[in-house]
């Protein structure tokens, strides 16, 4: 008996536990409600209710050709009374229609096309995938400072087969929305035939959307000149260098906010056309303040370049060319920042950080790659050039021996390093390259340096007399400097020559070149007017006797050394 009375426990157990969970998937797939538009008649066969797609695009079907006795059916009027859904069904569905034409674009191909609602993921990697969902959000709205959403959900009535309705609690929020994203004044004084759609837009905003441009226009213009002719008002400096470089940033500026604004009060298109001038004009104010921005920082380092550091080289502190450097870097961080921030709150306002985020995932591999060809040289010279400003093995006016090429730094830019050669050239070398070769900074700590002036003498030439004449030649330029470190030594000797190398310090490398020059010149014309037996020359050997030895003559004359000059023979 008591195995009998188990056995039907287990089953009993095995039947409920099936019943709860199909009530379970039950109640996942659909809300149950007992009735549902009872105030209207029964639903016209335009009314196509059986899948998210289906609706949304029944829904603007039905309004774009105004039957909004039709598009009710698409909204769950439950919370009016049967009276209030027959008065009012039909203006709410045409308020609807007006805020999602102008509030938010609705791609109904973006929707599901299955009745469940369930995502369709192929590769596997959304963890919602295949499984039914009852609620969808159509769009997220603002109005009075406050988001509100309009959703779409799966209603059941009895055995009835589902239908998605739009939620009677987002309904409530509809009269608010419209007055918020309704008929401009302008549209509501056009006419009623110029309110046919063509294509994407109505008849009338594709009429209105070019002289709304071309106004906007005429304002930029307008602008440019009132701008321009500031600049040839102000006095010469700093302010009228100002107001000639952001011209046309500060035109695109005043632009953007004067069609903001006439998109705000005045004229009001659909949401295609005003999603797509909205991120325009987002992007253009962002780029003109960006521009504005950067103009003043230029001009701020065209005066600290004029006042401080005047022509770029390593004549002037060390810590000008620091700032100066550190400048340039504070505009390429103007610019990341800017390009930035401009990015995200484009991304933002277009509401696409969802749907970004999950193609990111579901393609991160092909991304990887992409970016790791297309992107590797640009990103590379963007760190290369933080670590340089960061670093700063140069700065700007150091004098630096790149490639066996004299230069001066002139500017540190995002992509490349722009340098000044000695003969007025520029070379403008990617970051990336010039930070993996080796270069020499003739000004990382101090600009003076040593300078060598080497000689080739006979070797009966007077080194102390030569000596003296160095000290008192190299104590007469101006760019040679510690007196007290001039030095002349015999470096080197052969059978005929002596190479005499003198040493001098100079303030910095260029002066310190030209000093070197000069000193040169007056030696050799001191030894040529005093001393022209110090020059050396061929020197024939008449006979490889040994008079020491006293060995006897040899046979003819024979050259045994050569020299650079004079035809004088021993």
């Amino acid at each position: 008996m008591k195995k009998h009375a188990i056995g039907l426990l287990v089953v009993a157990l095995m039947f409920s536990s099936l019943c709860v969970a199909q009530t379970e998937d039950k109640e996942l797939r659909w809300f149950t409600i007992d009735s549902v538009n009872v105030g209207l008649d029964e639903p016209p066969e335009a009314v196509k209710r059986q899948t998210p797609r289906e609706s949304v695009r029944s829904f603007l079907q039905l309004t774009k050709q105004q039957d909004f006795d039709a598009a009710v059916h698409l909204l769950n009027l439950s919370e009016l009374s049967a009276a209030e859904q027959r008065e009012k069904g039909s203006e709410l569905a045409r308020q609807l229609a007006a805020v999602l034409r102008r509030g938010e674009w609705i791609d109904t191909s973006d929707l599901s096309g299955r009745q469940d609602a369930a995502i369709v993921d192929p590769s596997g990697k959304n963890p919602r995938a295949g499984q039914p969902r009852r609620s969808l959000q159509l769009a997220s709205l603002r109005a009075e400072g406050q988001s509100y959403d309009i959703r779409l959900a799966r209603y059941r009535v009895g055995e009835e087969n589902p239908v998605w309705l739009i939620t009677p609690d987002n309904l409530s929020s509809v009269p608010l929305l419209y007055e918020e994203y309704g008929p401009s004044w302008l549209e509501e004084h056009v006419p009623q035939r110029f309110k046919s759609t063509f294509g994407a837009l109505q008849i009338w905003e594709w009429i209105a959307i070019p002289v709304f441009l071309l106004g906007v226009g005429s304002v930029g213009w307008l602008v440019h000149r009132l701008v321009g002719l500031a600049a040839r008002w102000l006095p010469s400096g700093s302010p009228s260098i100002f107001a000639g470089e952001i011209k046309l940033p500060m035109a695109l500026v005043v632009m953007t906010l004067v069609a903001q604004a006439l998109l705000n009060y005045v004229v009001s298109f659909s949401a295609v056309a005003t999603t797509a001038l909205r991120i325009l004009l987002i992007t253009i104010l962002a780029w003109g303040i960006g521009v504005i921005a950067l103009r003043f920082v230029d001009v701020i380092l065209l005066k600290i370049k004029r006042r401080l550091v005047g022509e770029i080289d390593d004549t002037k502190p060390r810590d000008e060319r620091k700032l100066l450097t550190s400048l340039y870097a504070l505009r390429r961080g103007i610019i990341l920042v800017a390009v930035v921030a401009v990015t995200i709150y484009i991304l933002s306002q277009i509401a696409l950080f969802e749907a970004l985020g999950i193609t990111l995932l579901a393609s991160a591999s092909i991304l990887t790659v992409l970016l790791g060809i297309a992107g590797q040289a640009v990103l590379g010279n963007i760190l290369s050039s933080f670590q340089v400003s960061l670093a700063k093995p140069i700065r700007i006016g150091d004098l630096i021996v790149f490639e066996d090429k004299w230069c001066y730094v002139e500017g540190i830019f995002y992509t490349f390093i722009r340098l000044r050669t000695w003969d007025e050239r520029r070379l403008v070398v990617p970051v990336q390259y010039f930070t993996s070769k080796p270069f020499e900074n003739l000004s990382v700590k101090s600009a003076k340096m040593y300078r060598m002036i080497e000689l080739a003498l006979h070797l009966n030439a007077d080194i102390e007399c030569l000596r003296e004449k160095f000290k008192e030649f190299a104590e007469a330029e101006k760019n040679v400097i510690e007196h007290h470190k001039l030095s002349c030594f015999v470096t080197a000797q052969t059978e005929a020559v002596q190479k005499v190398s003198f040493y001098l310090m100079t303030s910095e490398p260029f002066a310190g070149w030209e000093a070197e020059m000069n000193v040169r010149e007056k030696l050799l014309g001191f030894i040529r007017d005093n001393h022209p037996e110090w020059w050396p020359r061929e020197v024939v050997v008449a006979s490889h006797q040994d008079i020491a030895r006293g060995e006897g003559p040899t046979a003819s004359p024979t050259v045994v050394a050569d020299g650079p000059s004079t035809e004088d023979s021993t």
